[in-house]
């Protein structure tokens, strides 16, 4: 097999299950040395567990992405372990489904601060370390719903917008250091954040592929954006979606 990522530093945040898992288990296959982070500890031993090879090049941290001071830590830990950093994926996130009207402010600061913020702050600190390793990639998973509207999830799809123009601002701003960045803009995926069922999802008639998604397709969506194939891509939006968007 061509190990497209051989060597490479990769820290995927929420990686306790969905496309973070589907993530590891792909990267791991292709060379890669994983920092797997989440506030699940548990998911995180069993993502290491589905995992043949190489896990000593694997470590899991703890890790409240919306908290500065446990991204400080995460970086260094990476540092002190590998040396280095290759590949950030921004992928921890949170969804609640309400209108505008029935949205309390509670919940719509609850997820700027883990969806906005936490990729804002893994940008932050992880460009730093990437900058001294040489340069690097980061992705930041955003959504469809950071490019079109639905009727509910106001507060979501603030975030998603959201991150994909940080991307772009930071793609930007990091280009002089070689530290590329780009989003990634899932359709609907069957994990359980997307709360699909024996395959069946609302939006599913509506999405012109015939098949909904999997944490799969978005892993190796995410696999060529780190892999030096990508080298000239950056500030862009890989929408991996089955055509939902093209309406």
């Amino acid at each position: 097999m061509n190990n497209r990522l051989d060597g490479k530093v990769i820290l995927i945040t929420g990686a306790s299950g969905g496309q973070g898992r589907a993530e590891a288990k792909l990267f791991a296959k292709h060379g890669a040395k994983l920092v797997l982070t989440d506030v699940n500890e548990d998911g995180l031993i069993e993502t290491v567990s589905l995992i043949e090879d190489h896990q000593e090049d694997i470590l899991t941290l703890k890790h409240d992405i919306s908290r500065e001071e446990e991204w400080e830590s995460v970086i260094a830990k990476t540092e002190t372990r590998f040396g280095r950093l290759d590949g950030l994926i921004n992928n921890a996130g949170i969804l609640i489904r309400n209108g505008i009207l029935n949205t309390s402010i509670e919940e719509f600061e609850k997820i700027q601060s883990i969806n906005t913020n936490g990729t804002f702050l893994g940008m932050k600190h992880g460009a730093g370390l990437m900058k001294k390793s040489g340069g690097g990639s980061i992705i930041n998973i955003s959504s469809i719903w950071g490019l079109v509207g639905s009727p509910t999830s106001l507060a979501y799809h603030s975030s998603k917008g959201a991150i994909r123009l940080m991307s772009k601002s930071a793609a930007i701003e990091l280009a002089k250091d070689y530290i590329r960045v780009n989003s990634i803009h899932p359709g609907v995926i069957a994990t359980a954040m997307a709360e699909v069922q024996n395959g069946q999802h609302p939006l599913k008639e509506k999405t012109p592929w015939p098949t909904l998604g999997t944490p799969e397709d978005i892993a190796y969506g995410a696999m060529y954006l780190l892999s030096d194939e990508s080298r000239f891509v950056t500030g862009t939006e890989l929408v991996i979606d089955g055509g939902y968007t093209a309406q």
